[in-house]
């Protein structure tokens, strides 16, 4: 590198390039790369020339805009009906037949009445219809923001004044004339809660999708969503076990809520009711083999065996002529009406103390429904638009919540059903809606007699799924031993904290093994592969070789300042060589020689002296001539990083060590010359493609210098 390039250094930097094929005398030279100049960002210009673009409207924009925003304009008009409409019809009527009781079942789990549960399923299924980009998802209600929802319903009744030992009964139709008049009861206040909440969660959803913040989404692994279903399972379960005794017992708030619960289920279990602890056993035995022969033969089944929908029929009409309410004083889900309440809006003053649980709800429903999305668009093929899935599911929530319904996300078991039974389009989600209207409309009020134990049955069963995650955790150990801590984690949090803490901590925790990765990352040494131009891991591979004189050094993480001393460090180890600890002991040396040397020699002889003990300490050799670093896996540096390159360099050059750099990406390259890593024009500022171009350059300079060596020795 001349002088004139290395003052041109703001723009260009240096690269060593191999000016011939052939790779035993392969020469190399310094060649200069120019960047393209960059001229100064005028941000008012660009300001303006945005607000231009997104702020103007023609025709075509509108239409297009239109369009991008419900998407079945856009689809449904090429629908190839005699193709896909049986598909489509039968997975509707089989998932419509599945959520008419796993939506009453998961209203109590919300703190809400039945009928609220079918609103809810019903309006999800006709907006997202319009407004999703997933051809096979099922959005409707979904049991970890079930949970969340009814613990936020619980403390807000609780603050109110309501009494929370008796369960709520059935909406009655004179309480539904009360609310339209203003006179609000316990259920009412339950449902104005769960709405209010759910219009934030959505409107939280559309303000991330407005701003294009889903990248918050990431966030939540794969590891940690799977733990917080499963910690956030056991809370389920533990609220379903009164319904399965048939007791009455306190509801338990706050962090610890899990085990308190089942201390109030041991004090009251002596209370429980016979005929509800028979009819959830009897119920057990049926719906655990039919989902298990569900499961094993879901490829040859037509369609899955409705056993949920079989248990409540039976169950009902078994309640109702056997009058278990009247003998046995069984719960029931008591009145479910029939037809709409009038839309009310939600109830603003709750806002502020609400606020605040709505965030973690908007997240979680948002990140399930577009893995979800995502996972069966890449299986069939097609693409969803991240972005408008979250406007889809924000409006989702926004929309109904003014029609007395909460939350909604897409869910994995319905979502699985809907595409084993032949769904092609969301046409499907049509024909659900139905099925439901039918239910509102018309059968709604059969399910007076049904008792509440048989829904906290059908919302346990349901649960298998998350709980099953015990069975591979060894497999998950073997693949990866921190996703496994994050889930294990973020299970316990959310189980025996509570489920907002329990998702707070596995979100963290999971932010902390990123950093601890990237702070302990992995160090090693290259061999080479000989006959090759491959060079790996030493302590990986048996059939590779040092390659003599050259120590060849690869850091597996970004290079910032929380691991700039693990850099150093491992590299001092794998190399054998502290430069720091060289240079000190060579100054030592030095000065110990120099104290010998003048005990032996007069004061005029000063300048042979120092003359002497410099040939004495430049004899000093080590097992390796030059170090390469190979920086393919090194995404960025910091400020930190690019001075902790320049002073390892520098450290090693003192003691007559060249370090070369290879495999530098542009990001590398652009930090190390904005860092002034170029300036001095030496040969340590030149930069290799690859690892086996630095060896050969190394081994022809070292050869190069070795021979000039000895023609001066001669």
């Amino acid at each position: 590198m001349t002088s004139a390039e290395a003052n041109n250094v703001e723009s260009t930097f240096a690269l060593s390039i191999p000016a011939s094929s052939n790779t035993k005398n392969r020469k190399y030279t310094s060649i200069i790369l120019e960047e393209q100049e960059k001229k100064p960002l005028d941000v008012k210009k660009i300001a303006v020339k945005r607000l231009k673009k997104y702020c103007s409207c023609t025709p075509t924009k509108a239409k297009n805009f239109f369009v991008d925003f419900f998407p079945a304009v856009r689809w449904f008009p090429k629908y190839k009906w005699k193709e896909w409409i049986l598909g489509d019809i039968m997975s509707g009527l089989i998932v419509g037949i599945l959520l008419v009781p796993q939506s009453i079942a998961y209203s109590l789990l919300a703190g809400q009445e039945p009928i609220y549960g079918l609103y809810t399923s019903f309006f999800a299924c006709i907006i997202y219809f319009l407004m999703g980009t997933s051809r096979h998802i099922s959005v409707g209600i979904f049991g970890v923001l079930c949970l969340m929802i009814g613990q936020v319903v619980d403390r807000e009744l609780q603050f109110a004044g309501f009494d929370l030992s008796d369960d709520i009964n059935g909406t009655t139709q004179s309480e539904l004339l009360n609310q339209s008049s203003g006179v609000c009861g316990r259920s009412c206040f339950a449902i104005r809660i769960g709405s209010t909440l759910t219009f934030m969660a959505g409107a939280y959803q559309v303000a991330m999708g407005i701003f294009q913040v889903g990248f918050i989404s990431v966030y939540l692994s794969g590891s940690l969503l799977s733990g917080f279903a499963t910690g956030a399972s056991f809370t389920i379960l533990t609220s379903q076990v009164k319904y399965l005794l048939g007791i009455s017992i306190p509801r338990a708030h706050g962090p610890g809520s899990l085990v308190k619960t089942w201390v109030h289920i041991f004090k009251n279990i002596h209370h429980t009711n016979i005929c509800d602890l028979v009819t959830s056993m009897l119920c057990l035995l049926v719906l655990v083999p039919l989902k298990e022969v569900n499961e094993c033969y879901k490829s040859k089944l037509k369609a899955p065996i409705p056993g949920e929908l079989l248990v409540v029929v039976v169950a009902t009409l078994v309640s109702h002529y056997g009058q278990l309410n009247a003998n046995f004083n069984s719960t029931v889900a008591g009145n479910i009406p029939t037809g709409f309440m009038a839309p009310t809006a939600p109830d603003w003053s709750l806002i502020p103390r609400i606020a605040a649980d709505a965030l973690p709800i908007s997240i979680i429903g948002f990140a399930i429904t577009v893995s979800l999305s995502e996972m069966f668009a890449k299986k069939h093929g097609y693409t969803v638009r991240a972005n408008q899935e979250m406007f889809a599911i924000g409006t989702c929530n926004i929309i109904p919540a003014f029609f007395h319904c909460f939350t909604t996300s897409a869910a994995l078991a319905k979502t699985l059903v809907k595409e084993s039974t032949g769904c092609r389009t969301q046409f499907s989600s049509i024909v659900t809606a139905l099925v439901l209207l039918l239910v509102l409309l018309v059968i709604a009020p059969l399910f007076y007699s049904l008792q509440k134990c048989v829904l906290g049955v059908i919302t346990i069963v349901n649960l298998r799924g998350a709980l099953r995650k015990f069975i591979e955790l060894p497999k998950m150990w073997k693949v990866s031993k921190m996703d496994t801590a994050i889930w294990f984690v973020t299970m316990i949090s959310s189980a025996f904290i509570s489920t907002e803490i329990g998702l707070l901590i596995g979100v963290s925790f999971s932010v902390i093994c990123v950093i601890v990765r990237t702070q302990l990352p992995t160090a090693t040494m290259l061999g080479h592969l000989e006959g090759t131009e491959i060079y790996e891991d030493l302590g990986r591979y048996k059939n590779l070789r040092n390659v003599p004189g050259i120590k060849i050094f690869r850091f597996e993480a970004p290079l910032y300042y929380a691991n700039k001393e693990v850099f150093k460090t491992s590299l001092y180890k794998h190399t054998g060589v502290n430069p720091i600890l060289v240079i000190v002991a060579k100054k030592k040396a030095e000065r110990k020689i120099i104290r010998e040397m003048k005990q032996k020699t007069t004061a005029n002889s000063s300048a042979s002296t120092k003359t002497e003990v410099t040939v004495q300490l430049s004899k000093q050799e080590f097992e390796f001539h030059t170090v390469i670093i190979d920086c393919s896996v090194i995404q960025f540096l910091d400020t930190v990083g690019i001075t902790t390159v320049k002073e390892v360099v520098k450290d090693y050059k003192q003691i007559g060590i060249p370090i070369l750099l290879s495999n530098c990406n542009a990001s590398v390259i652009d930090s190390l010359r904005k860092g002034g890593y170029f300036e001095n024009g030496t040969i340590n500022t030149l930069l290799f493609y690859s690892v086996h171009d630095a060896v050969m350059f190394a081994s022809n300079e070292h050869q190069k210098n070795g021979d000039c060596e000895a023609n001066s020795l001669l």
